[in-house]
């Protein structure tokens, strides 16, 4: 289930910096003596700038980050020497002032050391040739690269794996199902190997005009997002050839060094999730070593005042930002509230407990915040730490804080009671205020913006249904009334889907006066191959086992192959009221990591996957339920 990285964002793209070595001038093998005595010049100014610099400079370790850790109060109001080691240490007085100027004396004395030191290596430089000096450069670029695939290769502590049952079979017994299944296997097949021949290493691919694609929330390189996001997919299929082609890819050219700004939620719930599951069940420790390397190319998006991540981050550099639309500079609530399951994981399978602590600071942070009414707001900011624009939904900018809230709780083995009671005291809240009833009898998720309940719904908030059915074992007394609910919020979005020319549910649909469960602006009626309600279908199969999920998730099935497949894959449509629709071009990444993965599941017996082991993320990669017996490892955080 993706979210706000789907919004369309416009802007050119610059290309890199060359960042290599210097040129020279093709006619002259040495610089003139002038051209020397200038450059010594400039060189001596710049040295002597930059230790000047380091010596006039303010500490910087007097200006780091408060972190909020996992402490109870969030901004103590600290007096600089109430507490401190050496109270009034800044004072400085008698044989203290002495020996401090003769340790500034000292300083100085070493920096210009330094500084002579630095000018006899520049003349030496400047009487190499053009020849040398490249082969220098060359030769330290070398041991750079060499030095960064020596820390890639080390290994990874030795970790216990959880007892991983069905991670193959769900064989059905039904002859007429099992052809199903079948044929939800082959439409993979057909999505999978267009991408092999069309789009191979790029992110997505243009089914009609058969070549790569790619979107801003995987920046400007090419991470074979379709391979990472498909892996797991091909592997509970038995498609073992087309698993392992991906995996030779990634060994050979996965590579997370690069200079490309990306998303971090999109990164983390297609990646991180898809490597993690990749590795689960392959047992292939290259999963698990690309996963991690890329998480350590995340952490640098939490560097702000509050420790709420950016939603951006440049791989190579570090340097994030947030969405230009994003009410004024704010984190999005699905974004940086959507990384819980894959960095337990990580500090699981590491034994660093880094990822841990940067989610468990989210949480505490979240719970510490007044909502009004009882709701969360989609939008915070990560400098002021204050929420942005009062705008409130179960769809895209707000969807998977609640989905992740509810699955912390299942993955600890329903340990982690803090998680249940934020999910329980959120539903409430929504139930409260979100939830209505159509004049048709039509159970809809509205929107919360500013004290006023906007009737619309989007295709991205059917996936609560299956959430409120998945949820509603540990309800206490009203796991009935959210089996029922779930139940309620499918039947909505089955009708958004029926009521339409092509059978198939657009972006979002709204409840005004006599028309409900429709899309009225232009903008709304695409179907981009979303898995949201067949998601819900295959959960309310799993707790109901009610034919109708079946029968509603073959009709999808049925639409698109009929009106989304084309000779080079499959492609989202932008008009589902049209019956003669036009093609958007794009195979979306999640089509194989999540529509056609439920659609596989939903005609296969429980035994595959079963939900008292896994728990599948946004993405609908499956992680391992981490249970107490399974977590053996001494110092491992996920589970304290």
């Amino acid at each position: 289930m993706t979210t706000p990285a789907l919004l369309p964002l416009s802007g050119r793209r610059i290309p890199p910096l060359n960042l290599g070595p210097p040129s020279f001038p093709h006619h002259r093998a040495t610089l003139r003596l002038s051209e020397k005595f200038i450059l010594l010049l400039i060189l001596s100014a710049f040295i002597t700038l930059c230790f000047g610099a380091f010596f006039f400079l303010p500490d910087s370790s007097k200006h780091k980050r408060f972190d909020l850790g996992l402490e109870d109060v969030l901004i103590p109001h600290v007096d600089a020497n109430k507490g401190a080691k050496n109270p009034g240490a800044f004072l400085i007085h008698g044989p203290d002032e002495h020996r401090h100027r003769e340790e500034e004396e000292h300083l100085r004395n070493k920096i210009r050391a330094d500084h002579e030191k630095a000018l006899e290596e520049a003349k030496e430089k400047l009487k190499k040739s053009r020849e040398e000096i490249q082969a220098e450069i060359q030769t330290e670029k070398n041991k750079v690269v060499q030095e960064m695939k020596t820390k890639e290769k080390k290994p990874l502590p030795p970790v216990p794996i959880p007892n991983l049952l069905g991670i193959s079979g769900g064989d059905p017994e039904d002859n007429d199902i099992k052809k199903k299944r079948e044929k939800i296997k082959e439409m993979m097949k057909h999505a999978w190997d267009n991408y092999r021949i069309y789009g191979w290493g790029h992110n997505e691919l243009r089914p009609i005009a058969k070549k790569g694609h790619s979107t801003n929330i995987f920046g400007n390189s090419q991470l074979g997002a379709t391979i990472v996001d498909a892996l797991d997919t091909l592997y509970i299929m038995g498609l073992h050839d087309e698993f392992r082609d991906g995996q030779k890819w990634i060994e050979d050219n996965l590579d997370f060094s690069v200079n490309s700004e990306v998303s971090v939620f999109e990164v983390n719930i297609r990646f991180i999730g898809g490597l993690l599951t990749a590795y689960y069940l392959s047992g292939e420790e290259v999963f698990k070593i690309k996963a991690v390397q890329l998480a350590e190319k995340l952490l640098p998006a939490f560097n702000t005042p509050t420790g709420i991540p950016w939603a951006m981050v440049n791989l190579k550099s570090g340097v994030g930002r947030n969405w230009g639309w994003a009410s004024a500079g704010s984190s999005i609530l699905a974004e940086f509230g959507t990384l819980h399951m894959e960095f337990v994981h990580l500090s699981y399978l590491t034994g660093d407990p880094v990822y841990y602590k940067k989610v468990m600071h989210i949480r505490k942070l979240l719970q510490k915040m007044e909502r009004p009414n009882g709701l969360y707001p989609n939008y915070l900011n990560p400098r002021t730490g204050r929420w942005g624009q009062y705008h409130t939904s179960v769809g895209g900018l707000g969807d998977s804080f609640y989905e992740y809230l509810l699955k912390a709780w299942l993955m600890s083995d329903k340990t982690d009671h803090e998680a249940r009671k934020m999910y329980d005291d959120a539903i409430e809240a929504i139930e409260k205020h979100l939830i209505k009833k159509s004049r048709g009898g039509l159970t809809f998720i509205g929107e919360w913006k500013n004290g006023h309940l906007e009737k619309k719904m989007g295709h991205l908030a059917c996936f609560a249904g299956g959430m409120f059915a998945l949820g509603a074992d540990g309800s206490r007394d009203k796991a009935g009334h959210y089996l029922e609910l779930g139940a309620e919020i499918a039947r909505t979005c089955h009708e958004s889907y029926d009521r339409t020319a092509l059978k198939l549910g657009p972006e979002s649909f709204k409840f005004d006066g006599a028309v409900e469960a429709v899309a009225v602006r232009q903008a709304e009626k695409y179907y981009i191959l979303r898995p949201e309600v067949i998601e819900t279908y295959w959960y309310l199969w799993r707790f109901t086992h009610d034919p109708r999920y079946r029968q509603w998730g073959w009709e999808a099935a049925l639409a698109i192959e009929k009106y989304c497949r084309v000779s080079g894959g499959f492609s989202g449509v932008k008009d589902v009221y049209s019956s003669t629709p036009a093609y958007d071009d794009v195979q979306q990444s999640f089509f194989l990591a999540e529509t056609l993965k439920y659609l596989y599941l939903l005609f296969s017996g429980d035994d595959l996957l079963p939900l008292d082991h896994w728990v599948f993320n946004t993405e609908a990669h499956p992680l391992p339920v981490l249970r107490l017996a399974n977590t053996t490892l001494s110092g491992n955080p996920a589970v304290r």
